[in-house]
């Protein structure tokens, strides 16, 4: 029989248990490793079904991040610069992206409602916009508010890193920065 004092206690319990935060596998953390020495330094080369994203910090150096890629025939491959960096990014879904997921984007269907940046954004804490031929692509490199997206292949074609990942590869990539995605 529960008695008055086994809930009080089973309450007190629960709530001083704290809720254990997510954490990304250590593979997908940053770090400095060996990569291709005809790689020139400032360009990034992502490596998407290895879910990494490789900033080139000097001839046979780079910096790798773990990223979230695109689903099955939703991701970008080639070249493009970056046309644009903006922090705590405003955020639409494209028209595509509102025909495949009406459920998930209704809100914007018929509107054009422009979600604010901030802590509740899809583009996250940063946005590092792919250009091609002076053309935004629609695809960015970004923050994510969906942690356990990194490692995996699932987004709409964007790539997805930890707000505090893309933070770090924001301040170190200049306008310009030529990008690879193999």
């Amino acid at each position: 029989m529960i008695t008055r004092r086994t809930f009080v206690a089973a309450a007190a319990s629960s709530i001083a248990m704290p809720a254990l935060a997510f954490e990304v596998d250590p593979v997908f953390r940053p770090q400095s490793v060996g990569i291709k020495k005809d790689l020139e330094p400032g360009q990034i080369l992502i490596l998407p079904r290895a879910h990494f994203l490789y900033y080139v910090t000097d001839f046979g150096q780079a910096r790798r991040y773990g990223v979230g890629v695109g689903k099955a025939g939703l991701e970008f491959t080639g070249t493009a610069k970056i046309g644009a960096k903006k922090e705590w990014p405003t955020w639409r879904p494209t028209n595509e992206m509102i025909e495949r997921d009406p459920h998930l984007y209704g809100k914007f269907s018929g509107t054009d409602y422009v979600q604010p940046g901030g802590p509740g954004n899809p583009l996250g804490a940063r946005a590092l916009y792919l250009f091609q031929n002076g053309r935004d692509t629609f695809f960015r490199i970004h923050g994510t508010t969906a942690p356990k997206s990194i490692g995996r292949s699932v987004s709409n074609g964007c790539i997805r890193m930890l707000n505090e990942h893309v933070e770090d590869l924001y301040d170190r990539v200049p306008i310009g920065a030529k990008v690879t995605v193999l």
